[in-house]
């Protein structure tokens, strides 16, 4: 029986929210990413944009206020704050392509230890045809982080030495936010950010498979 306890979604959310600096514009990518919006830290700036042309949303809004004029690009129902705007979508790309966004918080089906995304695609039939806005935002921001459950379903790693699913970009994860652990990439390998409490640094290693380098002092 395991001695540890997994971070929740909402948890890690609010883990990955800590780690954002006052003032940082930040893109939250589909899926689990977007409930980071619901836990920036109280009195913290954090202007955030979505690739379909927002900027400054706010958390998700109370149940009955949805407005699905207002919208993520995963088609949620946003709030805006205060000083929030709306443009055209390519006006969005050119922000995300052109190193105007601090941090982009995406998820992924496999990172390798150096930092190389795949999160488009499993290459199975039917799969998604297209990488969409993920390449311009994992190459565009100054840090891309990842937020994922670390094991697949059939208990296999996600953080692998070489993705064998078709590639985002490369090189450009700097960290892995995952229910168990908080992982750097660097281009040495694996470094340890934190774990879970309960969770040895052995049994960490022996659950991805590949050595992790020790927490930097």
């Amino acid at each position: 029986m395991n001695s540890y306890q997994k971070r929740s979604k909402e948890e890690l959310a609010k883990r990955v929210a800590q780690d954002i600096h006052d003032g940082a514009y930040v893109n939250l990518g589909i899926g689990m990413p977007t409930l980071v919006a619901n836990h920036i830290p109280a009195g913290r700036e954090v202007i955030l944009q979505s690739e379909n042309g927002i900027l400054g949303m706010g958390p998700a809004p109370a149940a009955g206020d949805e407005d699905y004029d207002l919208i993520n690009a995963g088609k949620q129902p946003v709030t805006l704050l205060p000083g929030g705007a709306y443009f055209h979508h390519a006006d969005s790309f050119a922000m995300m392509r052109g190193g105007h966004l601090d941090i982009c918080v995406l998820g992924a089906f496999q990172v390798s230890s150096t930092g190389d995304l795949a999160n488009w695609s499993t290459g199975e039939p039917g799969a998604i045809p297209a990488v969409g806005g993920a390449m311009d935002l994992a190459v565009g921001a100054r840090q891309t982080w990842v937020m994922m459950d670390l094991l697949t379903k059939q208990g296999q790693s996600k953080v692998v030495a070489q993705c064998s699913y078709p590639l985002t970009g490369i090189g450009c994860v700097k960290r892995i936010y995952t229910e168990l652990a908080t992982l750097q990439c660097t281009p040495q390998g694996l470094r340890l950010i934190d774990r879970v409490e309960g969770l040895a640094h052995a049994e960490l290693e022996k659950l991805i498979g590949l050595p992790i380098m020790a927490q930097a002092d």
